[in-house]
This record gives structure tokens, C-alpha cells and sequence, in this order.
């Protein structure tokens, strides 16, 4: 199959749950540019610079369908082997995704120096340089299989050397179960169950999200796990259907790519990993020259999310405390380029009404982000 065409639309075959399950171009593809996770053309563990030849090119404004691929069920650590780890917890072989697969017997990965999270892209946006900036809009994303993983390993989280209680890896199942399962429930449910086998359990609404979307920068391909000015792992909770990311573009054509895909996430992760699972996204790519962006953006140090009700500062850095002051540095700024407001008054209106959010305190670089609700400035000319 060709990149950035749309596949030949099967009927996404159903799991017992009544829900789809979206193999490789089957099931619904909302673009007209559909890009698949092949195992030879995925980063696992590394994301792109500028050296890497794009998969895919587009222009400003276009979207692309992208097929993302979880790393859970597939690591060294639950057996390399997605159809046996999935089998143990009752997924048959049909419902256990094809790229997963061939990913996990392709194996490239090197398991000392590379991180766990695979990679679709790079897709290059025709025209762009460094100093512009690309904003990427998370227009759907769907669910391709009704299953995810929580896992705690190597002895990180928020409760690093209490779990996992015997020091090896802990994954839980967790299960989507539809809405007339769930009494009350408006859409599907994660659930995972109150003790090891046992029929009660926690039902929780899904917020799925990419976990990974960045641009790619220059030097050696960077490690997948912390975030930075490039994006990547930012573990944003918020970017679902409807948010935009707001990066500052590092090298020509920005080389985007996306991947970590979650059912739904708290905000910090604390175990490590959230509801880990593949998704099916559209995204929109849109370019502000540099000339502009820097009076809509300002300096764009850290990325921006954006929702209909809030502009989303982030910062970051390895000490939590840091990466706060960041965040709020970063809304300074945000607050000057976007409104005009001095740094002293956006410094007190930041204390009486934004509030401010850990993101992830568990990919090696922690992040925090703000909410600034938009509608405080609508009266702003």
C-alpha cells in the first residue's frame, strides 16, 4: 500500500466486547493520506532528526490518518510476543494487531540504550524552517483495539523502590468494556478489576490521547522517554480530539511524528506507564512563519498546547519544582505575546486563577503544564 492513500475500507472485524478492531487498513480512515506503522519504517525507541528521510509529505493545512502502535505487550519484558502476552489475558489471535506483531519480530531496538515507545513518521510540511512554527491539531482518535496495559517496571514511578514489590515487571490488563455494561456510563469504560481475577472493579472514562507528538531536531536521534523543546514524550493528558500542539519548528520541513498512544492517563502517571493502547489518529499540520509566530507565540521555549478553553504553558525539567517555575515562566510569556500583559500583572493573575498541573513525574525530564481559560481575555482588543 502506498503512503498517503486511503486503504481499501474493510469492516473492521468486532472483539467480544462489540467493538472494532482496526488492523492495518481495515476499518474507517477519516483522510485521504493514510499512514501505516510498517515494522521497517517505525523508530522504536528513538525519534527522528534531521537526517531522516520522511515517509510522508505534506502541505500546510493538510491531515494525515496515522496508525500508532503501543509498546505494551510487545517489550523484552512481557516476552516479545504480543499474541501470547495478549493470549494469557483472553484476546484471541484476531484481535491482536498485525503491525504489533511484525514490529515486535522485527526487533529493532537496541535494549540497553533505546527507549520503549514506537514511532510513526517522520512526515515532512513542505516549505517550513527553523523558526517557524507547526501546530498540530488532534482532529479524531480512535481506539483500534477494546484493550490496554498499566505497567510499573524498572523500578521508576512516583513510588520508585515501593513498586513493584518484588522488583520485576507488574502489567495489569485493562479491559474496555461498552457503555450498557457500565450503569451510568455515556460511552465505553476502561476497567480494571479490585483484586487479581476477581469480578468487581474500577470503571473509568477513556481520554484518548498521543502521548508522543514532537518534531525532530538536530544531532543524534534522541532517546524516546524524556520530553523537551522538541516535544516528544510530553504525557499531555490534554491534547485529545480538538487540542493543538504549538512547537517551534528545529529543522526544514519540521520531520513530525507521533506515537504513545492512551486510552487515558492521570495527570502525573505516577506507576510509570498510563492505560497504554493503539490508536488510529487524524492530524491537522499547520504552519505560522517565523515573522508571525513570534507575535502570536512570542519565544516559543517550551511547546503550547491549546483547547478550545485554554492555552496549556508547559515546562519541563528533571526536578519537578523546575520544571513548575518553567511552566510558570512560560505563561509569563505566553500571557505577554498573546495579550500584551505586563510580566508583573500576568504574575498575579497566574496566582488568582490558573491553575497549574503536574503532567508526568515518571519520563526521566518531569513536566508540568498551566490552564489558562481564554475566556478571561475575551474582552481583550
Amino acid at each position: 500500500m502506498l503512503h498517503g492513500t486511503t486503504p481499501d475500507v474493510d469492516t473492521a472485524p468486532a472483539a467480544p466486547t462489540g467493538l472494532p478492531v482496526l488492523q492495518p487498513g481495515s476499518g474507517p480512515v477519516r483522510s485521504a493520506r493514510y499512514l501505516p506503522a510498517v515494522a521497517d519504517e517505525v523508530l522504536w525507541g528513538r525519534l527522528p532528526n534531521a537526517d531522516d528521510r520522511p515517509v510522508l509529505t505534506v502541505a500546510s493545512g493538510d491531515d494525515v490518518t496515522v496508525d500508532t502502535v503501543s509498546h505494551e505487550g510487545i517489550l523484552p519484558d512481557q516476552g516479545s510476543d504480543p499474541v501470547a502476552f495478549f493470549a494469557r489475558h483472553g484476546v484471541p489471535r484476531e484481535h491482536v494487531l498485525e503491525d504489533a506483531v511484525a514490529i515486535a519480530r522485527a526487533g529493532r531496538r537496541d535494549l540497553e540504550a533505546d527507549g520503549p515507545h514506537v514511532v510513526t513518521g517522520p512526515i515532512a510540511v513542505e516549505g517550513t524552517e527553523p523558526g517557524d512554527v507547526l501546530t498540530m491539531t488532534v482532529l479524531e482518535t480512535l481506539p483500534r483495539v477494546p484493550y490496554g496495559v498499566v505497567s510499573n517496571r524498572h523500578g521508576r514511578g512516583a513510588l520508585h523502590g515501593e513498586y513493584p514489590v518484588d522488583g520485576r515487571t507488574v502489567s495489569v490488563f485493562a479491559e474496555v468494556v461498552p457503555a450498557d455494561r457500565v450503569p451510568g456510563a455515556d460511552g465505553p469504560r476502561g476497567r480494571i478489576p479490585l483484586t487479581e481475577g476477581g469480578d468487581r472493579a474500577a470503571h473509568f472514562p477513556l481520554a484518548p490521547f498521543l502521548g508522543i507528538m514532537g518534531v525532530a531536531t538536530t544531532g543524534e536521534r534522541r532517546h524516546s522517554v524524556p520530553p523537551g523543546r522538541h516535544g516528544g514524550n510530553l504525557d499531555v493528558n490534554l491534547l485529545q480530539v480538538g487540542a493543538q500542539l504549538h512547537l517551534p519548528v528545529l529543522v526544514p520541513g519540521a520531520l513530525a511524528y507521533v506515537g504513545d498512544p492512551h486510552f487515558a492517563q492521570g495527570d502525573g502517571e505516577v506507576a510509570l506507564t498510563a492505560m497504554e493502547a493503539s490508536l488510529r489518529a487524524t492530524i491537522r499540520f499547520d504552519v505560522t512563519p517565523a515573522a508571525e509566530a513570534a507575535q502570536r507565540f512570542g519565544e516559543l521555549v517550551w511547546p503550547l498546547v491549546e483547547t478550545q478553553e485554554h492555552l496549556v504553558p508547559t515546562g519541563l525539567d528533571p526536578d519537578l519544582d523546575e520544571a513548575v517555575r518553567a511552566c510558570v515562566r512560560h505563561a509569563i510569556a505566553i500571557l505577554g505575546a498573546r495579550y500584551g500583559m505586563e510580566p508583573h500583572l500576568a504574575y498575579a493573575y497566574l496566582s488568582a486563577a490558573t491553575d497549574f498541573d503536574v503532567s508526568q513525574v515518571v519520563d526521566l525530564v518531569t513536566g508540568a503544564h498551566a490552564r489558562i481559560r481564554k475566556a478571561d481575555f475575551a474582552d481583550v482588543r
